[in-house]
């Protein structure tokens, strides 16, 4: 499932060509199980901006005739990708489109999804507790100055869950998923099921976290199979990749090969020499 970086570089390819554009008509598949819903409100609404929070992407809309807010709340899910088209060519050539917004400049924006895991709704500016109730208790943006060193120390303290775990739930941090929690961890030197993290320790995962973000946006992300930026174009980042998914291969810190385990339910790998608990 693409993480932060990979929805970072999205955003910066969609944000120019969205930004300022009213949307004309909006189609989407009623599948049931699409997580799609009240998309027919973006018709005749102008895009004020393309945000990121943790791994979704957020649109606010222009008020309405009641003068009520909205935003597009966008999710790539497992296999999701957007695209552009001329509106008059309809889907193009791409098949599992799940969403086509046409655009006021003549371009469709599609949302592909074989999967069906993505998300694209649309609701009241700021209210996500109904809809994407994760993403309302999302923690502080590991980019941002909100995300304080100490803070995040002591919310490691507090728990005796497995670090990972943590990184995983998105209240402590927000964005980290499954490549980047083992990549930071492998940076940090701390072993994945460790239960108790001090402040010293705390305070170089703080660091390793941010490190590994910037570094995998600067790259564009990691693309193993689904991801691709709306270009088309694939991240560059898993060529390097330290710790995931590199089982049973030298670390490449000290030479000890490389231990596949499963931790919070997550396939998982670490350095048992570099990463102790």
């Amino acid at each position: 499932m693409p993480e932060l970086p990979e929805v970072e570089s999205v955003r910066r390819q969609l944000a120019p060509e969205l930004t300022g554009r009213r949307v004309v008509d909006v189609w989407w598949d009623a599948h049931p199980h699409a997580r799609l819903s009240d998309l027919d409100l973006l018709t005749g609404r102008r895009i004020e901006a393309v945000r990121r929070r943790g791994k979704f992407l957020l649109c606010p809309l222009d008020l309405d005739e009641d003068g009520h807010a909205y935003e597009l709340v966008l999710h790539l899910g497992m296999t999701g990708s957007f695209r552009f088209v001329p509106a008059a060519a309809g889907f193009g050539d791409l098949t599992h489109v799940r969403v086509r917004a046409e655009l006021d400049d003549g371009q469709a924006l599609l949302f592909r999804d074989p999967r069906r895991f993505g998300r694209a709704s649309v609701v009241p500016a700021g209210d996500y507790a109904r809809v994407v109730p994760t993403l309302a208790r999302f923690g502080p943006e590991p980019l941002s100055d909100e995300f304080d060193p100490d803070v995040f120390a002591a919310a490691l303290a507090r728990s005796r869950a497995p670090v990972k775990a943590l990184l995983l739930d998105q209240r402590v941090v927000a964005g980290v998923g499954n490549i980047y929690a083992d990549e930071a961890l492998w940076l940090a030197r701390i072993h994945p099921a460790s239960r108790r993290v001090g402040r010293e320790r705390a305070r170089r995962l703080h660091a390793a976290i941010r490190s590994v973000l910037a570094a995998a946006i600067e790259r564009e992300g990691t693309t193993f199979r689904d991801y691709q930026m709306v270009n088309g174009e694939s991240g560059r980042n898993a060529d390097f990749l330290m710790a995931y998914g590199q089982g049973e291969l030298p670390c490449t810190r000290c030479g000890t090969p490389m231990v596949r385990s499963v931790v919070a339910q997550r396939g998982t790998t670490h350095c048992p020499t570099c990463q102790r608990r």
